[in-house]
């Protein structure tokens, strides 16, 4: 039986949330046309003091949405081409956000938006009550590994290391 999440699920630390979300389900679309896709790999960045973290650099226009209370979607640009699909957790004012870097059949996250048609517009939508983007809970719990994070060498050390990537094998 698949079971909508809640606020409740979104509105804990990122790093409780991220590694719940491989083998959960990213739902898209409307009910006559909707597509439903395993999350497969997730990273966790946590607040101001985490420097891989865009909220490292306080708030700005960009990063607004990540002090927002959790379930929204932060989405936002990187190289000028790629958009990154995240999910905004945590309580309001303490800026979390998990990136979703890959679903069943996709792997990379400028691959996983391309794919899903998601950009800047998406920015902002709750996905606690959105019609157009959801995530299940459909009772798989698979078995989840870790490691550091991807791309953040800029972040320096202790952030690269930490294994706030999660990923079904």
């Amino acid at each position: 039986m698949a079971i909508k999440l809640g606020r409740e699920f979104f509105i804990r630390d990122v790093l409780d949330v991220a590694p719940d979300l491989p083998g959960k389900y990213l739902i898209i679309g409307t009910p006559a046309v909707k597509r439903d896709f395993m999350i497969t790999e997730a990273e966790a960045y946590r607040g101001e003091t985490d420097m891989a973290c865009h909220a490292s650099r306080g708030r700005t226009a960009r990063t607004s949405v990540m002090y927002e209370r959790g379930g929204l979607l932060y989405i936002y640009l990187v190289y000028g081409i790629h958009w990154m699909l995240n999910i905004v957790t945590g309580e309001e004012g303490n800026p979390q956000a998990v990136l979703i870097r890959g679903i069943e059949g996709v792997s990379g996250p400028g691959r996983l938006t391309k794919s899903l048609q998601i950009d800047r517009s998406w920015n902002g939508i709750d996905i606690t009550c959105s019609h157009l983007i959801k995530v299940e809970d459909r009772g798989a719990v698979p078995e989840i590994s870790t490691s550091p994070r991807i791309g953040i060498d800029y972040a320096g050390e202790p952030w690269i290391s930490k294994p706030w990537r999660y990923f079904i094998p």
